[in-house]
C-alpha cells in the first residue's frame, strides 16, 4: 500500500507505518501540484495504480481529479459532482424514480421567494456542495428568508422543501463490480441539522433486520450511482405515512465511529473487508448479531447520571467510550458511548439513561 500525507512519517501510527510500502510526504495536501508530483513518483516507481481513496468526503473531488489524470479506476472528475452537489444528486434520483424533496439552486431572494410560493414553508437552505449541517438553515417564513439573504455566506446554496420524518440510513460497501458485500441501517433520534442548530445531543443505532422497502430503495440508489469498490452512506426520511424520501447520498464511510459500530454489531472486521475489496478478493459472510448505538453527550448539559454511574449501569454492554475534539463536538457531542445489545428495547433504555437530564 502507498500513501500520500502531510504528517511527518514518524508521527504515523506504528501499525500504519508497518502497512505501507512507501510514504510520500507533501508540505500541503491542498497543493495539487505536490499531489501530482507524488502520483508521478508512484507510477514511475511502481507502475499503474489500481485504486486511490481518501475515505473522506472533503477530498472526493481531489481524488477524482487524480484518478482521471492517472487512469485510476473509480469515480472520475466528470462524475464526482453527482455525488457532491445536492442539485446533481437530484438529477440521478429523478432518472431512477427515487422519491426526493423538491429543490433548486437559488442565488437571490427573488428566486428563493418564487420557490417558497410554489412549495410553501417551512423550507431548508443549505450549501449545494457541503458536508454535515454547516450553514444549514430552517426557513419558516418570508422574514426568515429575507434575513438569510441579508447575511448570506459567500457560497452556492440550494433550497429544498422541508420533509417531516425520522432519519434512517442504508449503509454499506460494494465490491469492484458494484455488488453490495456489506449492508446495514441506522435509525436516528434527531438529525444532525437539529442537533447543531438546537445544540442538542445525538443518538443513533443500527438495526438487526432492515425493513424491506428501505433495503429495496437503498439498493436501487446504489445501482443508480453505479458504485464500485466504495463505501456508501445513504440518508432517507421515514415520513409519518411510513413512505420513504431520500435526503442525500454520501459515497464514503459514515462519520465518527460508525465503521467501528459495524464491527461491534457483527463481530466482523470492515477494515479487512475493504482491504479485500481493494485487492479484488472475496469478502466473507457477516451476521448482524447485535444492535449497536452511538449515544452522545455534551458537557454543557446537566445529566442525571454521572459518567461513572453510566459505566456501572452499562456493564458489558459498553463496547467503546470516545471523546471528541471541539470541531466534531458541536454535532456529535464531547463524549460518546458505543453500546451494543441483542434487543432494540435494551438500546432504547440505554439512550434514555445516558441522555436523561
Amino acid at each position: 500500500m502507498l500513501a500520500i500525507g502531510q504528517a511527518d512519517y514518524a508521527e504515523l501510527r506504528p501499525e500504519l507505518r508497518d502497512s505501507l510500502s512507501w510514504y510520500y510526504r507533501v508540505s500541503d495536501l491542498h497543493d495539487f501540484g505536490e499531489l501530482t508530483a507524488a502520483m508521478e513518483f508512484f507510477t514511475g516507481k511502481f507502475g499503474q495504480i489500481d485504486a486511490l481513496d481518501s475515505l473522506n468526503e472533503y477530498w472526493l473531488e481531489t481524488e477524482a481529479r487524480l484518478r482521471s489524470m492517472f487512469g485510476v479506476p473509480g469515480v472520475q472528475e466528470e462524475e464526482v459532482l453527482y455525488i457532491r452537489r445536492k442539485s446533481k444528486m437530484k438529477e440521478v434520483f429523478s432518472a431512477a424514480g427515487i422519491p426526493f424533496a423538491a429543490g433548486e439552486v437559488v442565488d437571490d431572494y427573488a428566486s428563493a421567494s418564487a420557490f417558497a410560493a410554489k412549495h410553501g414553508f417551512p423550507l431548508v437552505i443549505k450549501p449545494d456542495n457541503g458536508m454535515g449541517a454547516a450553514f444549514t438553515y430552517k426557513i419558516c417564513d418570508n422574514i426568515d428568508l429575507a434575513h438569510f439573504f441579508e447575511a448570506r455566506p459567500d457560497r452556492q446554496f440550494i433550497i429544498e422543501s422541508y420533509v417531516q420524518g425520522d432519519i434512517v440510513t442504508f449503509d454499506g460497501l460494494t465490491d469492484r463490480r458494484g455488488n453490495i458485500v456489506f449492508w446495514t441501517s441506522h435509525v436516528y433520534g434527531k438529525g444532525v441539522m437539529e442537533t447543531v442548530t438546537g445544540d442538542e445531543h445525538i443518538s443513533y443505532y443500527s438495526l438487526r433486520a432492515i425493513p424491506e422497502d428501505l433495503e429495496s430503495l437503498g439498493r436501487r440508489t446504489v445501482a443508480a450511482f453505479k458504485l464500485k469498490g466504495r463505501f456508501f452512506h445513504l440518508e432517507f426520511f421515514r415520513r409519518p405515512d411510513s413512505s420513504l424520501c431520500i435526503m442525500e447520498v454520501n459515497m464514503r464511510p459514515p462519520g465518527g465511529p460508525t465503521v467501528d459500530m459495524f464491527n461491534y454489531a457483527c463481530d466482523w472486521d470492515l477494515y479487512d473487508a475493504w482491504a479485500r475489496v481493494v485487492a479484488d478478493k472475496p469478502v466473507g459472510h457477516f451476521e448482524r448479531k447485535y444492535h449497536c448505538a452511538f449515544i452522545g453527550r455534551k458537557r454543557r448539559n446537566d445529566y442525571v447520571h454521572s459518567h461513572d454511574e453510566v459505566l456501572d449501569w452499562l456493564g458489558g454492554k459498553l463496547a467503546q467510550y470516545t471523546e471528541f475534539p471541539p470541531v466534531i463536538a458541536r454535532a456529535m457531542g464531547e463524549s460518546a458511548y458505543i453500546v451494543r445489545a441483542e434487543s432494540e428495547d435494551e438500546i432504547k433504555q440505554a439512550v434514555e439513561y445516558i441522555q436523561q437530564m
